[in-house]
């Protein structure tokens, strides 16, 4: 006759399994402040989206380029008249990328959303747009808004030291958030090292506005220099842990945001992945480094 393990046993021994199992678990799994090959972005804007999607297997290169170069997002440009009009070409371009694990953010620009009115309520407008193209294509849908707002283009703000429009982009940021979280997408910013050399109030208000910012760091070297490319990739990566640690000098807190380092295809040419690694391989432990993004898929078609 068989012997009945008593239900007090078989608990205990449950017990110590799961504890076993979590103390391995624990031991093995990677700190959750640790930036590993897998979770840093490596992002890839692509600017005229109608024209380059226009071009026979589009999608498909498009795909294909990613994946040779480790991209894991793309920023695809959108307006109120080019979402209508690509659609079907968006769709597929989507689902292409989705299939490959890639994120798919929708690219907004503008010049005055600072500025409450007409020129906010047009950019809000545009994120609405993409929230109503989500719910028609659920599968192929936008993972993120990825901003473009650039009012330090316009003559009243150019000059070192003027943020004097930092408040109204902050509102911009946020107004931004308000539609796209509650429909799940991520949102990210474009952002000129100008803004970084504000004070310690004037960067919070920046960096606590939205989750993700994406530093331009351009101009920093150029073909034309004479450098060799270890030179090249020894000024970027100087300078973008200068940036880093100018960005969050006094900060602390939760809600700031992380910080992805773009780099530019004419700054560096065919040597442009060698720079992008080597900020990888610099940063990664950095908290607030959250990889790299290169500008633009554009100059790959020239």
């Amino acid at each position: 006759m068989p012997q009945t393990i008593p239900a007090a046993v078989i608990r205990s021994l449950l017990t110590r399994a799961s504890i076993m199992f979590a103390c391995l678990f624990t031991a093995f799994a990677p700190s959750a402040s640790a930036q590993t090959s897998s979770t840093l972005i490596h992002g890839l804007w692509v600017w005229k989206s109608p024209t380059v999607l226009a071009a026979p297997h589009a999608a498909e290169s498009l795909r294909d380029f990613c994946k040779s170069q480790g991209i894991n997002e793309v920023y695809v440009s959108i307006s109120a008249r080019t979402e209508a009009a690509e659609e079907s070409q968006l769709v597929h371009l989507i689902a292409e990328l989705h299939h490959s694990s890639i994120r798919v953010e929708a690219l907004l620009d503008s010049a005055d959303a600072d500025e409450p009115g007409k020129h906010r309520d047009s950019l809000v407008q545009k994120v609405q747009l993409i929230v109503q193209f989500n719910q028609k294509h659920r599968a192929e849908h936008f993972d993120g808004i990825h901003l473009d707002v650039e009012p330090q283009q316009r003559p009243e703000n150019k000059g070192p030291g003027n943020l004097r429009f930092l408040p109204g982009l902050a509102d911009a940021f946020r107004a931004v958030r308000a539609v796209a979280e509650p429909a799940g997408m991520t949102v990210n910013a474009d952002i000129q090292n100008k803004l970084l050399k504000g004070d310690a109030g004037q960067r919070k208000m920046l960096l606590s506005a939205v989750p993700r910012v994406t530093l331009m760091m351009y101009e920093l070297s150029s073909p034309r220099d004479g450098d060799t490319p270890a030179q090249q990739a020894e000024k970027a990566v100087s300078n973008s842990q200068k940036f880093l640690n100018m960005a969050y000098e006094g900060l602390s807190g939760t809600n700031l945001a992380k910080m992805v380092i773009a780099l530019r295809t004419s700054d560096y040419l065919d040597h442009l992945p060698e720079m992008l690694k080597a900020q990888d391989d610099a940063n990664r432990s950095n908290p607030h480094y959250l990889g790299w993004a290169r500008h633009s898929y554009n100059d790959i078609l020239k």
